[in-house]
């Protein structure tokens, strides 16, 4: 009961931190990671944004779209934490008919998918120059075309940061 007491005292320090950015209010950049894509992430509020990412994997493309909350992280200007959902589509073309999860006579055309999205990570913002560096772990359901669990999603993502 005390460690659960402690958690929930824990996570209410960190909620009630300062507003996580100051920085920007659009950042475009690029996404490097299991796949290579683009992003950008537009702030809605001071502590919610809206992020889209398109990123070109086996032979395809997916399209995510994400809503996150963010916070700053261990009191330290401009590096802050987030965390999120949304979904995506995609379309995979014909990969590689040796694959081991790549069922070709049934899909020899490619996969259309649908699936949904839950992101965490952490990003820092330079003042002085409006560049944005983030590291996120997204892992993706997929409901529709290739069903499963893809836990292995994470990448590293630049921006650069407009404040307008």
């Amino acid at each position: 009961m005390k460690r659960l007491l402690f958690a929930f005292a824990f996570i209410f320090a960190i909620l009630s931190c300062v507003k996580a950015q100051d920085y920007y209010k659009t950042g475009v950049g690029l996404r490097l990671g299991s796949g290579f894509g683009l992003t950008v992430k537009h702030f809605t509020t001071a502590n919610t944004a809206l992020e889209g990412i398109v990123v070109f994997r086996w032979r395809g493309i997916n399209i995510t779209g994400l809503w996150e909350y963010e916070r700053r992280a261990f009191r330290t200007p401009g590096l802050s934490w987030y965390i999120g959902g949304g979904g995506h589509i995609g379309i995979w073309s014909n990969y590689d008919e040796n694959a081991y999860w790549w069922d070709y006579e049934e899909h020899p055309n490619g996969y259309t998918i649908i699936g949904a999205d839950f992101i965490l990570g952490l990003e820092y913002t330079v003042k002085e120059f409006p560049i944005n560096f983030s590291v996120d772990w997204k892992p993706a359901l997929n409901l529709i075309g290739y069903p499963g669990v893809w836990l292995n999603v994470g990448a590293l993502s630049i921006r650069y940061g407009f404040r307008y």
